[in-house]
């Protein structure tokens, strides 16, 4: 059964380890897209140690920009995917002088016809103060609008804060559904 999940939270809030072991649980083949590209010491550091944590039993696949492409391509039923995370993917896109808009529109048009499990990592940037600069202001509002779209079109909804889960849709946050 397909189902498709975003995974909200603060920095250093849980919220990949909770999405790595809900897709663990799902079995089959699991596949880890990576947004994040390491352009500095402390992101590859980064980098590291979310491969160490997962261990060789996933695929790792990194794509910066073109999501829609590569969650067509690796969908299957006997698939999850963890698509870590939807901020990165969104500062990539405008950092590339995307059309931002035009590529979540595709992202949520796509999920429907996706097989298996989807999960999505987002951080939840719109809870703190007003950013100082317009740049910081604009990417906090394309990261509010994209996570209310893609929350819209999953299945499920959860908030990680201090570690712990809280779903703010769909069943409890314990498993994927089978």
């Amino acid at each position: 059964m397909a189902e498709t999940i975003l995974i909200l939270g603060g920095a250093r809030s849980g919220k990949s380890r909770h999405a790595e072991s809900l897709v663990e649980q799902a079995g089959g083949r699991l596949v880890y897209l990576a947004t994040a590209e390491a352009r500095d010491e402390e992101m590859r550091a980064r980098i590291r140690e979310h491969q160490r944590r997962r261990g060789d039993r996933w695929q790792t696949i990194e794509e910066p920009l073109d999501l829609v492409a590569a969650l067509t391509k690796h969908a299957a039923p006997e698939c999850a995917i963890l698509v870590d995370c939807l901020t990165l993917w969104l500062s990539n896109l405008m950092g590339a002088g995307r059309n931002v808009d035009g590529e979540v529109a595709n992202l949520v048009a796509a999920l429907p016809n996706l097989d298996g499990a989807i999960l999505f990592v987002s951080n939840e940037v719109g809870m703190g103060i007003v950013p100082e600069n317009a740049l910081a202001r604009s990417f906090r509002d394309q990261a509010g609008r994209l996570n209310q779209q893609v929350a819209a079109a999953a299945d499920r909804v959860v908030f990680v804060a201090a570690g712990l889960p809280l779903v703010l849709k769909g069943p409890p946050p314990g498993e994927l559904d089978p």
